[in-house]
């Protein structure tokens, strides 16, 4: 049985920084793009990054770019997103994804995904 469970999530104020965790147990891990997205109330849930199978290559969308940061330990089975410099506008629900894309596009990593989590709430306040 695949579980892939968010931590990390919380209430901050605008300008501070959390970190996401995701545990993933029951897949090889390895066989995997990781992923992160996000839904906001009222929003179709969109992708946020993706990491590699090696960590090597990532790719992330343009709101985040230069302030979040995801990585991975395969030696732990555990994906990770370092969001800096947060804004209320990534106040949202914060899913983690197994993907098998190969070309880690926002549109392939979503198409390929196998595996959601159960999400983990983010709440910025200005």
């Amino acid at each position: 049985q695949v579980q892939l469970v968010e931590s990390g999530g919380g209430l901050v104020q605008a300008g501070g920084s959390l970190r996401l965790s995701c545990e993933a147990s029951g897949l090889t891990f390895t066989y995997y793009a990781m992923a992160w997205f996000r839904q906001a109330p009222g929003k179709e849930r969109e992708f946020v990054a993706v990491v590699s199978r090696t960590g090597g290559t990532t790719n992330y969308a343009n709101s985040v770019k230069g302030r979040f940061v995801i990585s991975r330990d395969n030696s732990k089975n555990t994906l990770f997103l370092q969001m800096n410099t947060l804004y209320p506008e990534d106040t949202a629900v914060y899913y983690c994804a197994a993907s098998l894309s190969l070309s880690y596009t926002s549109q392939t990593t979503a198409r390929a995904t196998s595996y959601w989590g159960q999400g983990t709430q983010v709440t910025v306040s200005s």
